[in-house]
């Protein structure tokens, strides 16, 4: 049973959930995704007063996507669900998070202490009288769970589950119980902010792992800088581009990388991802006596099946808590500051170039005669042409994602995707929260998302909720029959790749979305596709705009189609 703090003892009294909400107000978040639910309500009601704004999704699981996204595009994001049926609605996307270090806390509304004390029968519980069960499930996808079961310790739990969200980048679980929502606690600590600063190193050993980083590097021929998702999420891209300007090498992104580099430098290559590389940039890479690896997440579909062909003998892998350089590995000596000191005394490197990615459209894909279908190779270097500086795009895993690598992006664009976890679906309500953290800086960004038919199916109703806020997103729907990337791994033509297809742009009507702030639009050429990138009302997007956009069932990018088969070999390995 939660305990009261005496009121005497207290300078300034505050209620436990106003003190978590001012909290998140403090480190940056403006708005909350979730749904309410009867354990969480009265929390709710701080919402509106700590200067928060409550979005209210339509399901759990869209939540924690917008939430996903929200927090790429801001930094840090919050969601709140209920005990048991909405924190399980959610963990999909929860867990995704964890493992593509997007900082997310998540609050779950639990029974009262009593409650949990007694074992009582409650709704949205097993039956068994067991209330930890679902926060241990968390426990594996969270760096903390805090149970702000007692008034004493509420305040230094809330402080440091926030803090060690935004230092290690991942979600972390706050439990708070119905009967401690109001209970009173010391607001005094809300004028002293968290400490959001990283760890520093330890000065001696920064220093040893700094010359042995140098010795290397000024000795290397060609060395190259390759960046990759983690230098976005532990915040170096700073440092990243001091270094790529000052040293002037070569520098590529892996596909989880894409959009940490500004790729309108001269020194911008494209994107390596082994065997799915443009053949220029695999033998740039697989050629240099030396790769600067800056935040590598060496995943599968990130290396286009485990294709990378680059010796760890030639490569120095920079990370958030280690740095390993060839085969010795240096722990506790976090990127930022290493990367700083080589910057400050690298000096001279030699700089051998590399390719120079563009957004032509190859000749044998330019025929634009009528009824030409539009084509994934005549697409992506297409939508590179028609991008404008500082979009937030999003693509969905499958055909966009993989599409994505063949644009080059102007300065400033921000990319969203989930490589890694890989949910299909993800997109859509990763779309309404990067479009409401947009809209929450007062800029003019546009948000732009491609994602498939068959992964709008699963989260479509998150349009609904970018329609309540107003939000003014340009949505792509490639309408190509189905589970594409499924049907590349297995059963191009199996039934079970199938889906029903849907009137898709008449659910803007139907999400009830005023006529004269939408607008709608069917392309299945590439001349009617060429026409509304070149319409300017289109391309400032006013209002939520909403493409039908057909493609051959068959049609793939290059990238997916090799990353496929090295898939479905893996799977097949006894």
């Amino acid at each position: 049973m939660a305990s009261d703090i005496r009121a005497s003892e207290l300078k300034d009294p505050v209620d436990v959930a106003e003190y978590l909400f001012r909290r998140l107000h403090e480190v940056g978040i403006r708005a909350v995704h979730g749904v309410p639910g009867d354990y969480n309500l009265v929390a709710l009601d701080y919402i509106d007063k700590t200067g928060l704004n409550w979005v209210g999704n339509c399901n759990e699981l869209n939540a924690g996507y917008a939430a996903d996204g929200y927090a790429r595009v801001k930094g840090i994001s919050a969601i709140v669900t209920t005990f048991g049926v909405g924190e399980l609605s959610a963990i999909n996307a929860i867990a995704g998070a964890y493992s593509e270090y997007v900082p997310i806390v998540h609050i779950v509304g639990t029974p009262s202490t009593i409650s949990q004390r007694d074992g009582m029968l409650l709704h949205h519980t097993l039956g068994n009288g067991n209330f930890e069960v679902f926060a241990n499930m968390f426990r594996e996808i969270s760096c903390v769970t805090a149970k702000l079961n007692d008034p004493h310790e509420a305040a230094m739990l809330i402080d440091n589950a926030i803090r060690e969200c935004w230092v290690q980048s991942r979600p972390v679980y706050i439990a708070l119980p119905t009967d401690v929502v109001q209970k009173k606690i010391e607001g005094e600590r809300l004028k002293t902010p968290i400490d959001l600063s990283f760890p520093i190193n330890d000065a001696e050993k920064e220093d040893y792992v700094v010359d042995v980083v140098l010795k290397y590097l000024q000795a290397a021929k060609n060395p190259i800088i390759l960046v990759d998702a983690c230098a976005i999420r532990h915040r170096v891209l700073d440092e990243v581009h001091e270094l790529i300007e000052k040293s002037n090498l070569p520098t590529f992104v892996a596909p989880m990388g894409k959009g940490a580099v500004n790729e309108s430098l001269p020194s911008y290559g494209g994107v390596y991802a082994g065997d799915g590389s443009d053949s220029s940039v695999r033998e740039r890479v697989e050629a240099a006596d030396l790769i600067l690896s800056i935040g590598a997440i060496k995943s599968d579909f990130n290396t286009a099946g485990f294709t990378y062909r680059v010796s760890q003998l030639s490569t120095i892998d920079f990370h958030s808590e280690y740095v390993r350089v060839r085969y010795s590995e240096y722990p506790h000596v976090r990127m930022q500051g290493v990367l700083k000191k080589v910057i400050a005394k690298m000096g001279k490197l030699n700089v051998e170039s590399g390719p120079l990615p563009n957004n032509e459209i190859a000749k044998e894909d330019q025929d634009m005669s009528e009824d030409n279908q539009i084509t994934h190779a005549w697409l992506w270097p297409r939508v590179g042409q028609w991008l404008q500086q500082n979009d937030i795009v999003i693509t969905e895993t499958g055909t966009a994602n993989f599409g994505i690598w063949e644009a080059r992006f102007p300065k400033g664009v921000t990319a969203l995707s989930q490589v890694l976890w890989g949910s299909i679906g993800y997109s859509v309500g990763a779309c309404q929260g990067a479009a409401l953290a947009a809209k929450e800086t007062g800029d003019t960004r546009r948000t732009i998302l491609f994602v498939g038919d068959g992964s709008f199916e699963l989260t479509a109703q998150e349009v609904s909720t970018m329609i309540r806020h107003g939000l003014r997103p340009i949505i792509f729907l490639i309408c190509n029959g189905g589970y594409t990337i499924e049907r590349m791994i297995h059963g191009m033509t199996a039934s079970y790749n199938d889906i029903q297809e849907w009137h898709y742009k008449d659910l803007v009507s139907v999400f009830g979305a005023d006529p004269k702030h939408s607008k709608t639009f069917q392309v299945k050429t590439k001349q009617e596709l060429h026409d509304l990138f070149n319409d300017k009302e289109f391309s400032a997007a006013p209002y939520l705009q909403f493409v039908e956009l057909y493609m051959p069932k068959e049609d793939v990018p290059k990238a997916l189609k090799l990353t496929a088969e090295a898939s479905a070999k893996l799977n097949a390995k006894g």
